[in-house]
């Protein structure tokens, strides 16, 4: 392997990291947030104690969540000038200013109404404090819109044009730039993601403290709402899915063959692999587990419709197909699990036993963390089926990195490890540790304002 090769190979590893770490908060982040909205407008409607106790309760994990999806945040946006400046200088005209929206936006959005929703409440009243919940929903959802409209444009570049310098420019206005092809389906289809990723974790907490014998009304009511929540969304984010993969078929084919193993044509109907082994030097999916003709009747509707294998594509122009074949299975077994569940609370539902199945609670605790997993295989599959392309069909991955040596960037990346281990690892604890205490009846707010040290001496301290 040339030093170049394993130059691209550590920047990849290292982009792949933290943008794994960064992802797992944003999720969060984007359902709780619209999840408090959801509980402070009950408690408004109702008066109902237990919806201020949940919502006094999530808020201190969200602001911790917020803050950690922040911080990773910044460090993936300096990697674009460090190991991916060729990227930065093409394709800078374009995804700049739309990151920027996102600043403008989405971020200052959050960031000053968090203040508010954090320690306003006594300042501003509980009607424009709700008012500040839903600005900062609203702008966690903005957030997702904006950074899902670059990363679809370089899924599926549209109205663009090469200056005469070489760089990507807007071609015939930003409309056609923004609401690329895959847009509209990728945004329902992660937001979705996002919203059944914090309900799983709000019912995995509940189930906890219905396990631990503690069966407040906070407790009870959280799992219900999260339960209500996997019978209903998981099965639309099911459909959404199907819809997005209908259109990735359509403008990035041969991502939906990798997700497939296909490699052989398949003119009379192709069937569907459960498992396998894909072996890209012989071009042949191992030991497949197969049932016939279902994968044209999934994404063709039709049971004889013919698919092309990636034996049709030039070897250097297919991604890595192991990695998308089982990230996509991992993705779609957990999203069938969470449909599961929901119909599994259903029927306890039915049976009057919704607080009292214990296998059911349990489930809901090994449930807690599977949102995070699938939206984290969601995401290799998206991006490591749009290799070896950075910008589908226009840049190439490997010309788009940095003149950098192969120690330069594995020195950042151990860097990054060594980091990102010790402060999220932190954080993580520090957030189980706020949820395996129970929802409290008159729950305490965050503290009311913050800590003052300015003009605090030993004198005005005795006063």
């Amino acid at each position: 392997m040339s030093p170049q090769e394993t130059a691209l190979i550590l920047a990849r590893a290292q982009f792949a990291f933290t943008v794994s770490f960064h992802f797992i908060f944003p999720a969060f982040s984007i359902g709780l947030a619209s999840y408090l909205a959801v509980l402070e407008g009950l408690w408004l409607w109702t008066k109902k104690q237990r919806f201020i106790d949940l919502y006094n309760y999530w808020l201190k994990i969200f602001a911790v969540a917020f803050a950690m999806g922040v911080v990773s945040g910044i460090v993936m946006s300096y990697q674009f000038g460090t190991n991916w400046s060729v990227f930065s200088d093409r394709a800078g005209p374009i995804v700049g200013p739309l990151m920027a929206y996102e600043v403008l936006t989405a971020f200052f959005l959050e960031a000053g109404f968090l203040g508010v929703m954090l320690f306003g409440r006594d300042k501003v009243g509980d009607r424009l404090h709700f008012g500040a919940t839903l600005m900062v929903a609203g702008g966690t959802f903005m957030s997702a819109f904006w950074i899902l409209s670059v990363n679809s444009w370089m899924q599926t570049p549209q109205g663009w044009a090469i200056a005469a310098n070489g760089q990507f420019v807007v071609k015939d206005g930003w409309l056609p730039v923004i609401f690329n092809p895959s847009f509209p389906y990728r945004l329902m289809h992660t937001v979705t993601a996002a919203y059944l990723t914090t309900a799983l974790a709000v019912g995995g907490v509940g189930a906890w403290h219905l396990l631990k014998g503690h069966k407040t009304e906070a407790a009870k009511t959280s799992f219900n709402m999260a339960m209500w929540m996997a019978a209903i969304v998981a099965p639309v984010q099911i459909f959404l899915g199907d819809t997005q993969g209908l259109n990735t078929l359509e403008h990035q084919p041969i991502k939906v063959l990798a997700m497939e193993g296909h490699f052989e044509d398949s003119p009379h109907g192709a069937p569907l692999a459960l498992f396998g082994w894909p072996n890209q030097e012989t071009q042949h999916l191992d030991y497949a587990v197969t049932l016939p003709k279902l994968s044209s009747l999934i994404l063709k509707h039709d049971l004889n419709a013919p698919l092309p294998g990636l034996r049709s594509y030039p070897r250097e122009n297919q991604p890595p197909v192991a990695i998308v074949f089982w990230s996509f299975r991992v993705m779609v077994g957990l999203g069938f699990a969470m449909f599961g569940l929901g119909l599994w609370s259903l029927l306890a539902r039915w049976r009057g036993r919704l607080y009292e199945w214990n296998w059911l609670h349990r489930t809901g605790v090994a449930m807690g963390p599977a949102g995070f997993v699938a939206v984290i295989a969601g995401w290799i599959t998206t991006e490591v089926g749009r290799q070896p392309w950075v910008i589908t069909g226009l840049l190439r991955t490997a010309d788009a990195r940095s003149p950098i040596a192969a120690p330069a960037v594995a020195g950042s990346l151990i860097a990054f490890v060594i980091v990102y281990f010790g402060v999220f690892a932190m954080g993580t604890w520090y957030i189980l540790r706020l949820m395996a205490k129970p929802p409290q009846e008159g729950e305490p707010e965050h503290p009311r304002e913050p800590t003052r040290t300015a003009g605090v001496t030993p004198a005005s301290a005795q006063s």
